[in-house]
């Protein structure tokens, strides 16, 4: 199967996109401008990324992901393809929130009435009526 994109690196013009014949032009180039592409003048069937001093490869990434999530098939080069160049710190924040989520589901299912610590009230107090005899008072 034909990708729907292809995904590079370019020395003049930074990551540059290239739709195949496997997608129409008119749905390729909607797609890379939503993602920040522009085309590169001259050349009408590359595009690069804009703004290639802001974070250009996790920008690259990012889209190579997005495109992918939407169905389409896209080959990348080693350094921007997500797949390939997954970040420890990525997989430390995913860890961190999969904990994070144990957490506040265990806190959830255990109603805080049962909480260690907190008092079980199952009926509001009563006022308990004293009985005053003179027997009571000698025994103080």
């Amino acid at each position: 199967m034909q990708p729907h994109f292809h995904f590079g690196l370019h020395p003049d013009h930074g990551v540059v996109a290239r739709a195949t014949a496997a997608i129409t032009p008119q749905l390729a180039d909607w797609y890379l401008q939503h993602e920040q592409f522009e085309p590169v003048p001259g050349r009408p069937d590359l595009y690069r990324l804009t703004h290639p001093d802001q974070n250009l490869r996790r920008r690259a990434r990012q889209t190579v992901h997005d495109l992918r999530r939407h169905g389409f098939t896209v080959h990348a080069d080693h350094s921007i393809d997500p797949a390939e160049t997954a970040t420890p710190v990525t997989a430390q924040r995913n860890s961190l929130t999969a904990r994070q989520a144990r957490i506040a589901q265990a806190a959830a299912s255990r109603p805080s009435q049962h909480r260690a610590g907190t008092p079980q009230v199952t009926a509001p107090p009563t006022t308990a009526a004293v009985i005053h005899s003179p027997a009571a008072a000698r025994t103080r």
